[in-house]
């Protein structure tokens, strides 16, 4: 195929197994070149920084990026410098501060962020997290009264708030000051309060929407720094160094799914760095807990070990104790936290997997996951809210299109629903557009995330909704959901150093995706079924030449039928990922799609 932007099928596959068409990921032949010449790149690693959108120039701030390049001016974001300066006012006021943040890991660290810097000041910052059943998400009305009679003079709100205009005119009227540090959409009109920080608020000009809460807040730290700085508060001892805190940056850009590219890529990357040292207590004694070996940290730690895990207080268990887990330096009470996250974690894992069963029997008798329609809504009594996210971005993955997951009370007759959305579709604004009409008693979100509230009976009528609002979004990303293939290679070429050359371009997150490396004509052999729908396998090509394999969750798809029948001749898409197992330092092949060419 032709370099560039065409869209030819990649290896012929127009419609893969999971029905997926295949092509090359588009790249200007002219950046690779100069990529190849400015960095002394391989044509394979060149092609693929330019297929990543990376400017010529760009290169070598995207291989190693620094804050000193790619720091924003923290007076860019509209109303930071009025936040720096109200924050800065209570403190030297002796007023009594909280911070009120979201229960995942983004508000975590979020949370953990502040509470560090606070400390630095010798100063206490107490935490607020609403709890998921009761509360639900963001700040309320009951919320604040509670913290007024706690005798909270000003509340930052983190990871929240942008949209809770309602509550934070409550604030207002008893005489409790609020400062919104959030990410999320929001309406025109913001909250009437001190501040409002969200890179994505209309007329932002930050340029910084891709930012987590925590990354908002990091900036907010630099902010505080300068504005402290420019009170005189630090004569006589040293400024805080912020850069010790970036593994909670890098928490809360990898496990709220940013886009990991410009100032958010150097906050992840060099927070990984910062992580891989384990002086967080709290990270340290989950990654314990967890009985993970500590090491270099990658996204994987972030995203499949730790993240869980802190995630599991909100959604099953105690909604602060990520909160605190993060904040805390005292490595008996960090124990004691990761302990309970860790149980509460499996118990999460149990409820999950009997919600998505249950939601798959249910989609799949109705058709709805096969039909044109633009997203599924789908919806049971009793199921767990805090589960319903991780359910929906299960079936997301499977059915390629939107899904909201909705946990019914049976007693009040109220859902409460979070939805997972499609790259080209922007889930966030419709579920904000729903509200504006009225179908819903709460609901925000960002493009690839929401979350709702909403009575059972007006289900079908948001459903609906959603589809009709959908529906032209549905059609410009079925056309774009190609598996996109960086490379070609053979079982042979599928080695360690492979794997390294292109762990340059980590980390990896929407908009900087992990490489994708395609096998012609593979056979699996030796393929066994795994608990959890899992397929293991050993790819061999041609020339007898093999590679260790294995396909998640899809024992019971087309792709892992084919797997599990050991057939040949198949085209498969997938990531080399690190094996290590026993000090081998080798590679698995991660297969993303199967395609036979008999069926092409």
């Amino acid at each position: 195929m032709a370099d560039g932007y065409g869209a030819s099928a990649f290896l012929g596959v127009s419609r893969s197994l999971s029905g997926r068409a295949w092509r090359q990921r588009p790249a200007e032949t002219a950046t690779t070149r100069a990529h190849m010449q400015a960095l002394g790149l391989d044509e394979m690693m060149a092609r693929a920084l330019s297929a990543r959108g990376v400017a010529a120039d760009q290169g070598a701030d995207f291989l190693k990026p620094t804050l000193k390049a790619l720091f924003p001016d923290p007076s860019s974001f509209m109303d930071m410098d009025a936040a720096a300066a109200a924050i800065v006012d209570a403190l030297q006021s002796g007023a009594s501060i909280h911070v009120f943040a979201d229960y995942d890991v983004d508000g975590a660290s979020s949370a953990a962020l502040l509470v560090r810097w606070f400390r630095a000041q010798r100063a206490d910052l107490p935490i607020y997290v609403p709890d998921r059943l009761t509360e639900g998400y963001g700040p309320s009305a009951r919320a604040f009264d509670t913290l007024k009679a706690r005798g909270a003079d000003l509340v930052i709100t983190v990871d929240c708030g942008a949209a809770a205009n309602e509550a934070v005119a409550h604030a207002a009227a008893i005489g409790l000051k609020v400062v919104v540090i959030d990410h999320h959409m929001m309406r025109e009109e913001p909250p009437a309060c001190l501040a409002v920080v969200n890179p994505n608020r209309p007329g932002c000009g930050s340029g910084q929407g891709n930012l987590a809460a925590a990354g908002v807040v990091f900036v907010l730290l630099a902010a505080l720094n300068r504005e402290a700085r420019g009170r005189g508060l630090f004569e006589g001892r040293a400024e805080p160094d912020i850069r010790q805190w970036l593994d909670l940056a890098a928490m809360g850009a990898i496990c709220d799914v940013t886009g990991l590219t410009g100032f958010n890529r150097a906050l992840t990357s060099l927070g990984l760095g910062v992580m891989s040292h384990w002086r967080n207590p709290g990270l340290r004694a989950l990654l314990a807990a967890a009985g993970a070996e500590p090491g270099p940290a990658k996204t994987n730690h972030a995203g499949f070990i730790l993240g869980p895990r802190i995630n599991a207080g909100g959604r099953i268990g105690k909604s602060d104790l990520g909160a605190r887990l993060l904040s805390t330096d005292d490595p008996d009470e960090a124990r004691m936290l990761a302990q309970e996250l860790d149980a509460l974690n499996l118990a999460r894992r149990e409820v999950e997997a009997e919600v998505t069963e249950q939601a798959v029997r249910r989609v799949e008798a109705t058709g709805a996951h096969a039909d044109d329609s633009a997203a599924v809504v789908v919806s049971g009594e009793d199921w767990h809210p805090g589960v319903v996210g991780i359910v929906a971005g299960r079936l997301r993955e499977r059915w390629r299109k939107p899904v909201i997951v909705i946990g019914v009370d049976a007693i009040n007759g109220v859902g409460k629903g979070s939805g997972r959305s499609q790259p080209g579709m922007n889930l966030g604004r419709a579920v904000q557009a729903a509200w504006n009409e009225g179908l819903l008693i709460a609901g925000g979100g960002h493009a690839m995330a929401a979350g709702l509230t909403v009575a059972a009976d007006r289900i079908d009528e948001l459903r609906a909704f959603l589809n009709e609002r959908l529906s032209d979004e549905r059609v410009e990303a079925v056309a774009q959901d190609w598996v996109e293939v960086d490379a070609l290679i053979d079982p042979r070429a599928a080695t360690r150093d492979l794997f390294e050359a292109f762990e340059q371009l980590a980390p990896y997150g929407p908009a900087n995706p992990e490489p994708l490396f395609a096998l012609e004509g593979v056979q699996a052999r030796e393929p066994v079924a795994m608990n959890g729908g899992h397929v293991r396998c050993r790819l061999v090509g041609p020339d007898g030449a093999s590679v260790r394999a294995i396909a998640w969750r899809c024992a019971d798809l087309p792709t892992g039928k084919a797997l599990l029948a050991g057939q040949g001749g198949l085209n498969l898409v997938g990531r080399l990922k690190a094996d290590d197992w026993n000090g081998r330092r080798g590679v698995q092949f991660e297969i993303e799609d199967v395609a036979d060419p008999r069926m092409v």
